[in-house]
């Protein structure tokens, strides 16, 4: 058997292996058109912000090295630039030396990847404008910085590759602009806890404009003016166009291969294309989002690597079969990390779901334990069936084992509220007795069983201010006095039994506290006593974050009092 793979990065290397493992005699040959192979896109913007200082660091194998051990040709710096199913050939471009030559194939594995969006405007080729997606991508950036010292950046993006370039850009020295057309940076997050993201970057001097439009670029002063719809123009020495990819298939679709959305490659269960013996996988490839069922692109290193290992497997007389992926993801944000797993709740509610929702904001460690960090979680989940459907962490540290934890609950099956009966690893350095998987699972039962009814910032400008209801505050006079949400009087919980005659019956009462904690303990004492009563999902703290633009507090008390406050 002849396999011919397209693409040496993620997909196609690990298939490349997976075939010559399953198969010694197989012929493999693969065709990268960069000059590298098995290397790690996500590692790319930290060898700009010099994080990683040696550049081979970011390939995992040379074409020598995979050679040696693999025994599969591994042609760099070669195009495929046609496929002739009906002869089960493909033509080649040495981008060398310029020759063309054809190559027969009887199993062929399309890898082509995404390519950076190049919105059609002006001044997109410009010297000192760039795109980041290949290692000579982020030689060529990291060489301008070296020879003209630019001390500002604009980045027009602000998905995974735009922040990633902005920190590392950023801790370099240089003043750093993101310029995005939505109105919040990570589309995989809600608007709500991308919030978190907004502050961490301004905090660490990162300038956001966002809900602007790039309209073109023009050479300026020896730097780059950004010109926005609008808007003034934004100077800039330097500028990085990090819009987003869009699947790579040009050379699926003269083929004529079928295509999916946004012209990605439509393939089986087991990673097959339209025409017999051709295969595809990685960021070029419509696949089933395994949360909502319907079709998706996700653009990430795990699910490639799974789909290269699957059509390898099917090449080779196997049955393999690829149940779909659910986009879970983890990104440093300075000293922030923040995690998303499963459909987040603007993508649940288009998928046709009843959505309902939890946030919490928890220590990532026992509190008496010194060290410990805030986190905020929200949990999407379907009303009436409590099916989990995804989550979002924002946090400091211990971020990335709770996203895995859920990332997995889903993939099990588990509804929201069993997340209270996981048995996780506890000692005070890692985690609480109650995990905060675990309490997003008591507050879910809590849902269920009716002990709590919730009210989310969406509600804010609806609540009566006529008298109809009764809006309390229950944290301490000192945290009421430093910022509050107009109407919304003060009763500390732990004076709230006393006051009780102050707040009449009949009237729908809305509490709120800094975490969401004592104002849980403050519902349930009123609803106690007969009050129809909701609690604020999150507190007052995830409030500031979103409406005012406060950075998260690190640490707090164990009933949810921000230390930063009462230190400070």
């Amino acid at each position: 058997m002849k396999v011919v793979i397209v693409g040496g990065v993620a997909g196609g290397a690990t298939a490349a292996a997976r075939i010559r493992r399953l198969d010694e005699e197989a012929e493999i040959v693969v065709f990268e058109r960069s000059g590298y192979i098995s290397y790690a896109n996500c590692g790319l913007p930290y060898y700009i912000g010099e994080v990683i200082t040696d550049a081979e660091e970011l390939t995992l194998q040379t074409p020598e090295s995979f050679f040696a051990r693999f025994r599969v040709s591994m042609k760099v710096r070669h195009e495929v630039i046609a496929i002739h199913p009906e002869r089960k050939m493909v033509s080649v471009k040495n981008l060398e030396t310029g020759e063309v030559f054809e190559e027969n194939y009887d199993k062929l594995l399309l890898s082509p990847g995404a390519k950076p969006v190049q919105p059609e405007i002006p001044g997109t080729g410009l010297a000192n404008l760039f795109t980041l997606r290949t290692v000579e991508d982020t030689l060529r950036i990291k060489e301008y910085i070296d020879q003209h010292h630019p001390k500002s950046v604009v980045l027009a993006g602000g998905g995974f590759i735009g922040l990633e370039l902005a920190e590392n850009l950023r801790e370099t020295g240089m003043e750093v602009t993101i310029v995005q057309r939505a109105n919040q940076l990570m589309n995989p997050f809600d608007a709500d806890m991308a919030a978190f993201i907004h502050n961490e970057m301004r905090k660490h001097g990162v300038t956001l404009a966002l809900g602007y439009t790039v309209e073109g670029f023009e050479e300026k002063e020896g730097g780059i003016d950004v010109l926005l719809k609008g808007e003034d123009p934004i100077h800039a020495d330097m500028g990085i166009l990090a819009i987003g990819v869009a699947p790579d298939t040009k050379l699926a679709k003269e083929a004529g291969i079928q295509l999916g959305l946004k012209d990605s490659i439509v393939v089986n269960e087991r990673m097959k294309t339209s025409i017999p013996d051709i295969y595809a996988v990685g960021d070029a490839v419509q696949i089933r989002n395994s949360v909502s069922g319907k079709e998706d692109l996700i653009s990430l290193a795990g699910p490639a690597n799974k789909q290269g290992r699957i059509a390898a497997d099917n090449m080779c007389g196997g049955n393999s079969l690829y149940s779909g992926a659910q986009g879970s993801s983890v990104i440093k944000v300075f000293d922030m990390t923040a995690a998303t797993t499963g459909l987040n709740e603007k993508k649940a509610k288009k998928a046709g779901f009843d959505v309902d929702k939890v946030f919490l904001s928890l220590m990532s460690h026992a509190g008496y334990y010194p060290g410990g960090k805030v986190m905020t979680m929200k949990v999407i989940f379907e009303k009436g069936t409590y099916r989990l459907l995804g989550a979002q962490i924002v946090g400091y540290e211990g971020v990335d084992k709770r996203i895995d934890v859920l990332a997995t609950a889903i993939y099990a099956g588990l509804n929201a509220v069993e997340l209270k009966e996981l048995d996780l690893a506890y000692a005070p350095p890692y985690s609480s007795a109650k995990d905060p998987v675990n309490m997003a699972g008591y507050m879910i039962d809590n849902i269920q069983n009716g002990y709590l009814k919730q009210w989310f910032l969406e509600d804010i400008s609806k609540l009566p201010r006529d008298g109809s209801a009764t809006l309390l505050d229950v944290r301490t006079e000192w945290e009421y006095e430093n910022g509050h949400i107009e109407r919304f009087r003060n009763i500390p919980v732990d004076h709230l039994r006393e006051h009780l005659e102050e707040i009449e019956k009949g009237k729908p009462v809305y509490v709120i506290c800094q975490s969401g904690l004592r104002s849980y303990v403050a519902a349930r004492i009123l609803a106690g006593k007969g009050y129809e009563v909701y609690n604020f999902s999150g507190g007052f703290r995830f409030y500031e974050a979103v409406m005012h633009d406060r950075a998260l507090a690190e640490k707090a008390t164990g009933c949810g009092m921000d230390i930063d406050f009462i230190t400070s």
